[in-house]
Formats: structure tokens, sequence, C-alpha cells
């Protein structure tokens, strides 16, 4: 299977946020995770333990989770407070969850939209596979060991892009961290970071042409000389 070179790559990766059902094999998606495990990390503790969900699996787990976002009740084990991220961090979380929704034909008083849209996040978007992400739960290392998982996901997200399938990281997932843990027999030194939905993107899907906008270069980036 042909790949695509690294700049196409980089460019055409993005937030698939709907799927067709058509899983991929064992063989592709074994080679994603070839390609995720020589992403770098800290003095190469690969401190990454990767559970990737398909088949029946995936169908007990996406009920499973559905039963708890329906009844509210949502226990991670780390702690995201989108309120912090203010300054010039909060006019871009803004745009994004308005041209978001704008691009799924909901709009801001919408509230029945809205809640439509939450859903599909428990839904997976649709997506045949999942790939929950943990890390050990080593107190103060927890900052190198979760940017380490970052510098994974990265490499995972690009090989399914270069390989023609797709994904989405989603810290959603993360909420029902307890309900992974026990539906895969996953020790409780194992804290989840986040997960990643992935498979074939369904290209005809409306919101699959929405893209959310980047800063640019001289905004985040510092040159000394």
């Amino acid at each position: 299977m042909s790949t695509l070179d690294f700049a196409t790559t980089i460019r055409a990766r993005h937030s698939v946020r709907q799927f067709l059902p058509t899983p991929m094999t064992n063989a592709q998606i074994r080679e994603i995770a070839e390609d995720a495990r020589r992403s770098p990390s800290s003095t190469n503790t690969q401190p990454w333990s990767v559970h990737i969900v398909s088949g029946e699996t995936m169908t007990r787990l996406k009920k499973r989770i559905m039963e708890k976002f329906e009844q509210g009740e949502f226990r991670s084990d780390f702690v995201y407070d989108q309120s912090k991220f203010g300054g010039i961090y909060e006019p871009r979380w803004r745009e994004f969850y308005k041209a978001m929704f704008a691009a799924n034909g909901v709009t801001r008083d919408d509230t029945e939209g809205r809640s439509k849209i939450t859903r599909k996040n428990a839904e997976f978007y649709g997506a045949p596979h999942a790939a929950f992400l943990f890390m050990p739960d080593v107190g103060e290392g927890n900052v190198n060991a979760a940017s380490d998982i970052g510098m994974y996901s990265q490499t995972f997200l690009l090989s399914l892009t270069a390989r023609g399938f797709g994904g989405i990281p989603m810290l959603f997932l993360a909420m029902f961290a307890d309900v992974v843990r026990e539906e895969l027999g996953i020790s409780p030194d194992l804290k989840l970071l986040h997960a990643i939905a992935f498979g074939y993107p369904d290209q005809d899907a409306a919101i699959n042409q929405f893209r959310s906008n980047r800063a640019s270069v001289d905004e985040t980036v510092t040159f000394y000389e």
C-alpha cells in the first residue's frame, strides 16, 4: 500500500468526525501501531500503554459509555478545565466551537442540535476502532509521560492519514476512564489520558470538510539570531 509523502500528510491530517462502518484489517491496524511505536520518549521510557478496541469489544464499550453519558456520570483520571484557557487562548476555542457547530448546521440557540453533536462523541463518531492511551501513575513525572504520549498520538494520527485512513483524538472518552478500565481489565495503576477513534473517513459527510483555523507561525513561534 502506497503512502503519502510527509508534506502532504501533515497538511492533509484533520480530525475526522464521521466514519464509515467498514473496519480496517488487523494487519492495517498493526502497521499504524508499528509506525507509532517509533515515537520519541524521555530517556526511552515509552510510557504508553495502548489498548485498541474493535468488533464486539467496541460494541460493548460503546454501549456502556453511552449509558454513562446518558446518566450524566463522568469520571476522568485527570482534570481538564477549559475555563483555565483564558487570554489569547479563549478566542481560539470559542471560534472553534462556533465554526464547528456552524459546519454541523447548528446555531447558538439550538440546544437540541448541540446536544446531538455532543452525543456523537459518545458514539465515537461512528468509528469502528478506538485506541485508548494509558500512562503509568508516576506522580510528578506525569507531565513527561503525558508529553511522550502526545508524540505517540501524533505519530499514530499521521500514520493513519498517510495510509488513507483517518482519526480524531478524543479527550471526551477519557471522561469514562473507570468504565474503560473495567471493560478491558486494565490495572488501576494505569491512567487514561485520551483516546483516538479511527477508521475509514466518510468522505461524503459534510462535517469532514470542516477545518479548524490555525494561528500563524508569527503568532506562535519566536525566532532568535
